[in-house]
């Protein structure tokens, strides 16, 4: 699979850098500042989402102005000038109406955007987001002053090949993960924009609040956000879930800002978004007391029985292990008490799943 990369004009005339890729329904991403179209493409940090958000949808993600391979002379920062933007690759790629996915400073635009455009956003899906930054009011003073401490740096150390501030800015991203993936955040510094815009995107992502914006919001909407998050702490999360009415929230194990394929909350997350965007949720299921002892990661396994797979498949389509896989299956024969696939096969049919 191949991307395309394409380039559109915003509203003041700014050149947005967005590419597309995958077969099937539209599905935009609206990333933040940590985001570079072309190297993304197979960076340790982003392929496998890209291979995810593409395995049934036509992925088009686009590159904030200021970073990647977007204009980096700009004069408007803010969520005004991102909106604006985010509507020009929507009209560009001609899309009426569409899902749309958030991720970390991309989710409050997002957000906006569904406020906004309820006729053109199917589905909102929020990861890592928030609904105010640490510019704004009810921000506890150390977080304001943190925020600022950060930005200082920002301006001094952004994408210098060595240092502490490479270090520290890379192990709030990835606390957990190896050195290369580390080196490749480090690297990912210098590729996407120069300190001083770096500088400007951090001020303008902590003086964000949509606050106001998120009771318009009527589009059927997931916030999910990982519970170790160092970047924006879990509560931001949550309060932004609790603001946006009937909107799920889902908590996710571990401590990447970006999951990578073996945190534990990965398959989860996978899951959660694959019902979503399918319009299939466990509300829709037949889950009757038997089906109810399963996990979610469980459910998500069992769908992927339903339509016939096999457990190598299985560990493909869910980005896990075989042994893994095996695990599961194992256990969902255990709860639900059937000896055989087969069985387990028509038995889970005959509650939705699979469709």
């Amino acid at each position: 699979m191949k991307q395309k990369i394409n380039f559109c004009k915003s509203s003041d005339g700014v050149c947005i850098a967005y590419a597309t890729a995958g077969r099937g329904p539209p599905l935009m991403r609206v990333g933040g500042w940590m985001t570079h179209i072309e190297h993304d493409w197979d960076s340790p940090i982003w392929k496998h989402w890209i291979r995810e958000l593409t395995r049934e949808h036509t992925l088009a993600r686009f590159d904030m102005r200021g970073s990647g391979l977007s204009d980096h002379e700009v004069t408007a920062q803010g969520v005004e000038a991102w909106l604006q933007d985010l509507e020009a690759v929507a009209n560009a790629l001609g899309w009426r109406r569409f899902p749309l996915l958030g991720v970390c400073q991309g989710g409050p635009v997002a957000a906006a955007y569904a406020a906004r455009h309820p006729e053109r956003v199917s589905r909102l899906i929020v990861f890592n987001g928030y609904a105010h930054g640490g510019y704004t009011s009810d921000i506890p003073k150390s977080k304001t002053e943190e925020a600022r401490a950060l930005e200082a740096m920002i301006q001094v150390g952004w994408g210098r090949r060595d240092g502490a501030f490479r270090e520290i800015f890379a192990r709030l991203m990835a606390p957990r993960e190896s050195g290369d993936q580390v080196a490749w955040w480090a690297e990912l510094q210098r590729i996407t924009t120069d300190p001083g815009m770096a500088a400007r995107l951090w001020h303008a992502f902590h003086a964000v609040d949509i606050r106001p914006e998120l009771g318009k919001v009527r589009t059927p909407t997931l916030v999910a956000h990982v519970e170790g998050d160092q970047m924006v702490p879990f509560e931001m999360g949550r309060a932004l879930a609790a603001s946006i009415s009937n909107a799920r929230f889902l908590p996710l194990q571990g401590k990447n800002h970006i999951l990578q394929q073996d945190d534990p909350g990965w398959p989860d997350f996978v899951a959660a978004l694959r019902g979503f965007l399918t319009g299939q949720s466990s509300d829709q299921l037949d889950l009757s007391s038997e089906f109810q002892l399963l996990t979610d990661r469980e459910r998500s396994v069992l769908q992927e029985i339903a339509k016939g797979l096999s457990n190598p498949m299985i560990a493909e389509q869910l980005s896990i292990s075989p042994k893994t896989t095996r695990n599961h299956v194992s256990n969902i024969c255990s709860k639900l008490e059937i000896p055989t696939r087969a069985q387990l096969i028509v038995k889970a049919r005959e509650a939705g799943f699979g469709i």
